[in-house]
């Protein structure tokens, strides 16, 4: 590798079936960076409008010409591999690469055998499980010494959890299995869930996000999760849902005969699978941190989008420090090769801020007015529902300020509007908060908020008193998912509107829900955004700080 080149690194593996979704692979990307820093980040359903699109190897020639990125001696390549195969290789046959094929993890890139666009050219792979310890990195500049470093998601290449160390500048494997696969495997490919969340294998990705909103309504029973144990979870009853409902009338003298999501009892069925996960999942972390003794935590992967176990982490106090990126799941695989091998080649990368979507948009500044953030306040406290563009999007799949649809927090029936007919979604689902870092220790009665709250990637107990003033983004188990500015540079925009709405109108919080309809991916483009508000009948969109009324 040559340390005074740019890194470009590539996931775009092919799937195992031409499916009309992504079956084994999904949210295919590509980073370019350069002396530690992101110049270019591409999740490629924000630019072809096609949810969680695995399809770069039909699209990366004309994506690569639109950026002036064919020739092949202007950086160093990277690809990212996966449990379906290590090979990638474009549908118009110019950009081919082979990675040598390995029965153990590598704690290092691995040099493959590449064509690239008219020549043989040097490059590498990074493992599946590699790439996402290392999306942590362009948040956090540098690994901490002492660190255990964990990826757990539904399957990377050699497993589908892996644990790690870095002590002493050392990176060293200490386990990749499938051991905790029956996990993920309640959140990804089971029947019974499928069936009762009311989802095709097409939902597929969506799913373990829906089951996490729904769970909150059930409780978990040991008596349910025997029974369910009993029966394999009911994990294979694709196309036969009368083997459950006849087992559960025969054991529980259950009189359903359809998935009626009102239902205590699949209610409960839920909820015992989330605290299984939730459960299992922390006793794993408890004895690798007694094993290894190390106080430090980087976790990424799928799994890392549970907030629910998520906030269990961080209340036990297991680790003194824990860090997850907002891009944990797939769609941050490119970006933890390329920072991997930018940190190998230059000893750190640069700390950034999450909003690094910005393939193909123009480097337009967020300009606005006094006035317009007068007007925005006004217009939200008359209850108008209003999206966001400003500059680039988030990397990861949660809006964090730059993608997002807002509306006043303090409204019940407000938030199910913008939720259930703005954006299409499932009555169970609850939309999240964003407030200052004032106002969450005031409605939270915490003390020092975490800083993982940046990412909307905890809950917090709500104090009763507090709720009535944020009754809309408060979910049914009294938790709020709340992202929380800290500081201005967070987001000058949204931190001036929130202190505006807060000083003069005392709202603490606004509604922050992503900027899409159900079905499809955030917008990215400020075209986009004013078209995707239009058909989704918002009262106005900011792009780049200008306000439009609709």
């Amino acid at each position: 590798m040559d340390s005074s080149k740019p890194t470009l690194a590539i996931y775009g593996i092919q799937d195992r079936m031409e499916l009309d979704h992504p079956g084994y692979v999904h949210d295919h990307n590509m980073a370019l960076m350069s002396g530690g820093k992101v110049i270019k980040l591409l999740q490629l359903e924000r630019i072809s409008r096609r949810k969680r699109d695995n399809h770069l190897y039909r699209q990366i020639t004309e994506i690569l010409r639109k950026e002036k990125l064919l020739s092949p001696a202007e950086y160093d390549l990277v690809f990212v591999d996966n449990v379906v195969g290590r090979a990638f290789i474009s549908t118009d046959g110019q950009a081919r690469f082979e990675a040598p094929l390995n029965q153990q993890l590598v704690a290092s890139a691995e040099k493959g055998r590449c064509w690239w666009y008219g020549k043989e050219q040097d490059a590498w792979v990074v493992n599946h499980e590699l790439a996402h310890l290392f999306s942590s990195l362009p948040f956090t500049g540098d690994i901490k010494d002492n660190s255990l470093l964990i990826h757990f998601d539904g399957g990377a290449s050699l497993s589908n959890f892996s644990a790690w160390t870095y002590q002493d500048k050392q990176l060293t494997p200490l386990e990749y299995n499938w051991d905790l696969k029956y996990l993920t495997t309640l959140f990804n490919a089971n029947a019974l869930a499928f069936g009762i969340i009311g989802a095709k294998m097409d939902d597929q990705n969506s799913v373990p996000g829906k089951m996490m909103g729904y769970a909150s309504y059930g409780r978990y029973s040991p008596e349910l999760e025997q029974w369910l144990n009993k029966h394999q979870f009911f994990e294979d009853i694709w196309g036969k849902r009368s083997v459950f409902f006849q087992q559960a009338k025969e054991d529980w003298n259950w009189l359903g005969n359809s998935f009626d999501q009102k239902d205590l009892f699949l209610q409960d069925i839920i909820g015992t699978m989330q605290h299984i996960f939730q459960r299992d999942f922390l006793k794993k972390l408890r004895e690798l941190r007694e094993q290894t003794g190390c106080p430090n935590l980087y976790y990424s992967g799928g799994c890392a989008l549970n907030i629910v176990t998520n906030s269990l982490i961080i209340n036990e106090n297991l680790f003194d420090y824990v860090f997850i990126p907002p891009c944990c799941e797939d769609s941050g695989l490119a970006l933890g090769a390329a920072a991997y091998v930018e940190w190998l080649k230059h000893g750190k990368v640069e700390k950034h801020s999450p909003y690094l979507n910005n393939w193909g948009l123009l480097p337009e500044k967020v300009v606005y007015t006094k006035e317009t953030l007068e007007q925005i306040a006004a217009d939200l406290m008359d209850n108008r529902v209003i999206g966001i563009a400003n500059g680039p999007g988030e990397s990861g799949p949660r809006a964090l300020g730059n993608r997002s649809i807002i509306a006043r927090a303090d409204s019940a029936q407000l938030a199910r509007k913008v939720s259930m007919e703005h954006k299409g979604r499932e009555w169970y689902r609850p939309v999240a908060p964003v407030m200052l870092e004032r106002n969450a220790k005031k409605v939270t009665g915490i003390d020092v908020i975490h800083p993982l709250s940046r990412y909307m990637l905890l809950d917090f107990a709500i104090l009763p008193e507090r709720k009535k003033e944020m009754e809309g983004v408060v979910h049914v188990d009294g938790t709020s998912r709340i992202q929380t500015i800290f500081q201005r540079d967070d987001n000058p925009f949204l931190y001036d509107l929130l202190d505006l709405l807060d000083e003069k109108y005392g709202l603490k919080a606004l509604i922050n829900t992503s900027f899409n309809q159900r079905g499809e991916p955030i917008v990215h483009t400020p075209e986009d955004a004013l078209s995707s508000a239009k058909t989704m009948k918002l009262d106005g969109v900011i792009v780049n700080g200008k306000y439009v009324r609709l």
